[in-house]
């Protein structure tokens, strides 16, 4: 797998300590992308599935995971070997967002294991990011976007209008931002001021 960025522990993305993998590479080009940098089709970091499993649940207190990206059903295949290695070690909800449609994931899928992934996902949140649609609520960028609940394990929960939540992860020569910024969070404002103090 081609992986752009991982967090072990976060509650911005979904019900529950979960973990995240987004991964490198995505077809859109959506105006307004949070992660532009995770766009381009380029090497970032290759790790197989299995050990990706094993980082991601490094946290016992984890119990869901998100996929995001990039496009995750551009790397489906190995996501659905990840999900499985994953839920061999623990019982996880699967949280995943694509560009894509459901019916055209169905349809005509863009590459292999796109099925094998829907099998294993719990939430899909589908459709691209239209900036002109950010509502400011809930798991998804916009409002053109749907949630779809592909498994019973996490029906009943708000992920329409639930408020939105950004969390920083600073390590050595890096900032992660997790989560869907409400609309009002002015990032470059924000930056802008940590890098004059």
């Amino acid at each position: 797998m081609n992986v752009a960025a991982v967090c072990s522990a976060t509650r911005a993305l979904g019900p529950g300590l979960r973990a995240v993998v987004w991964v490198q590479g995505c077809c859109f080009q959506c105006k307004g992308c949070i992660a532009p940098d995770w766009a381009p089709f380029r090497k970032a970091h290759l790790i197989s599935p299995e050990r990706l499993a094993e980082a991601l649940l490094c946290n016992s207190e984890v119990t869901g995971l998100t996929l995001s990206g990039g496009e995750p059903m551009l790397q489906a295949l190995g996501l659905a070997r990840l999900v499985q290695a994953a839920r061999r070690h623990r019982e996880l909800d699967v949280i995943c967002y694509t560009g894509f449609t459901l019916e055209a994931l169905r349809s005509r899928p863009p590459g292999p294991g796109v099925e094998e992934l829907l099998a294993v996902t719990d939430v899909l949140i589908d459709g691209p990011y239209v900036e002109a649609f950010n509502d400011g609520r809930g798991l998804r960028g916009s409002s053109n976007q749907r949630v779809h609940f592909l498994t019973e394990r996490l029906r009943g929960v708000d992920l329409l209008t639930s408020p939105r939540r950004v969390e920083f992860h600073l390590g050595e020569g890096w900032l992660l931002l997790v989560g869907i910024p409400p609309r009002d969070l002015d990032l470059e404002a924000l930056f802008n001021q940590s890098d004059s103090e």
